[in-house]
């Protein structure tokens, strides 16, 4: 793989090499090296992690996860089941489209159809960093017809007669997520006329011009599982910043740091070409940077409205990265990749997440039932529409179940059974419960568990957290 390295990877390049020139190895020290794995584990974790969907989604044509090559719109219309298991915490509210686009050459066009005023849907536009960086849809630009122009960051054109919006990627590479509102098993037909009439063509295409040369298409490294949680990670993260070209601005030390590792330069990265010493220091940077991770999830576990805090822009999670006293936004994106890669920006949706029970011990339905109750008139507050998810706590995906049932919903509210009282209470667990409570019950696997309930469009309510969920309770 061939890079032609940017003015500061060249520094750190240089500085390499004149410390090699002085002894024979760099003067990195081992503390040193573990330090910079662990800031570069943290950080990288969602590049990586987002590297797998590409990988899988647009490289890998024999993947079963396949969607298409760069620039194509590739929509299915269906809901995710067990079997789909490249993105954890999967949506299944809505169907699908998601695609891969490559801005390196030229902009692309994309134009969506006028949609029912009743009916949700967006495009979700996802950076390399993950960040969520623009949307197209019902709550930011309406249900009517239009068409907007998606340029990358060295794109210096001016907007086209007929464009509504150019919308800019801070990277060449961007990951586009759309999700179109099912009412029923019966909507279907409707979902997939829709999705038909999702639209992308190159700038040159709507232009009538000759269309620029295509630029060298990367040497793309074959997507090993288990490689982010080993030492293989960092191989992936030195590719993805070869995709990134140069640091964001403020970043230039943290890639001079990770050039002293040889991570981020010229040429390909080579962890056996370190000494044995900074090879372990690095794994330990590794394992303590995912322990950073687990150890931010596990002490916000217990906030139902976490997910609006580490989703959204780069600006935004700046923000919200202040509010928890972090020096950047770093922890906030690996834990929301770690937790739910690709969840959205709280303007758009929510997602109250339980991890344990009302007493805050973990859920587990191998050993109790549980019960979710909303009291009269105390729904969840959403312009659009509300769910309650259930994943499997080992696999983070759906479970199989004898219904086929991965959720309950606002469209299914007609069909649930009310207490006397007009309360609703939604049973969890992973016994069928009695034939009067079928409605209700959301089938549970035989051990660890948890629930992710979306809001698309929250209230201001759900957003300032003046409405909070309802907690999870055991069943007596």
């Amino acid at each position: 793989m061939t890079r032609k390295p940017t003015p500061v990877v060249l520094i750190a390049v240089l500085a390499v090499a004149a410390a090699c020139a002085g002894n024979g190895t760099d003067t990195l020290t081992p503390g040193e090296a573990e330090a910079t794995a662990r800031e570069a584990y943290v950080w990288g974790f969602p590049m990586v992690m987002n590297y797998k969907t590409l990988y899988n989604y647009a490289i890998d044509t024999s993947s079963p996860d396949y969607k298409g090559p760069f620039n194509q719109v590739s929509c299915e219309a269906r809901l995710f089941t067990p079997d789909d298991r490249a993105v954890v915490t999967p949506n299944s509210d809505t169907p699908y489209c998601m695609f891969w686009l490559d801005l390196r050459a030229e902009p692309q066009v994309l134009t969506v159809p006028e949609m029912e005023p009743e009916r949700f849907y967006h495009f979700q536009l996802i950076d390399l960093y993950t960040h969520n960086f623009a949307y197209v849809g019902t709550l930011t630009t309406g249900n009517d017809a239009g068409s907007f122009l998606l340029a990358g960051p060295g794109w210096d054109g001016e907007k086209p007669e007929g464009i509504d919006r150019t919308i800019r990627s801070e990277t060449d590479f961007m990951f586009v997520v759309v999700r179109t509102q099912l009412f029923g098993e019966n909507d279907l037909a409707r979902v997939e006329e829709i999705q038909a009439a999702y639209e992308l063509q190159p700038l040159s295409g709507l232009l009538g011009t000759e269309a620029p040369p295509a630029p060298p298409t990367p040497d793309f490294p074959t997507w090993q599982e288990g490689a982010q949680f080993d030492e293989r990670f960092f191989g992936y993260l030195d590719f993805m910043m070869s995709l990134l070209g140069e640091p964001s601005p403020g970043k230039e030390e943290r890639w001079q740091r990770l050039g002293r590792l040889g991570s981020g330069t010229e040429g390909d990265f080579d962890f056996a070409a370190l000494t044995p010493e900074i090879q372990q220091a690095m794994r330990t940077g590794r394992e303590a940077g995912f322990a950073d991770i687990e150890a931010f999830v596990a002490s916000h576990s217990e906030d139902p409205l976490m997910s609006g805090k580490i989703f959204g822009t780069r600006e935004f999670l700046a923000e919200s990265a202040m509010d928890f006293q972090l020096e950047n936004a770093d922890l906030l994106r690996a834990v929301a990749a770690h937790t739910g890669l690709y969840g959205n920006s709280a303007a758009e949706a929510i997602y109250p997440a339980f991890f344990v029970d009302a007493a805050g011990e973990p859920l587990d339905a191998a050993a109790n039932r549980y019960v979710i109750t909303f009291p009269e008139g105390e729904l969840p507050p959403a312009r659009s529409f509300w769910s309650l998810t259930m994943y499997d706590g080992k696999t983070q995906l759906f479970i199989d179940n004898p219904i086929d049932r991965s959720l309950l919903n606002s469209t299914k509210v007609d069909d649930f059974r009310m207490d006397d009282d007009g309360s609703l209470t939604l049973l969890i667990q992973a016994e069928a419960p009695e034939e009067e409570w079928q409605s209700n019950w959301l089938p549970a696997p035989d051990g660890p568990f948890y629930l992710v309930m979306r809001l698309y469009g929250p209230e201001d309510e759900a957003l300032d957290g003046s409405w909070t969920p309802p907690p999870v309770v055991r069943a007596e």
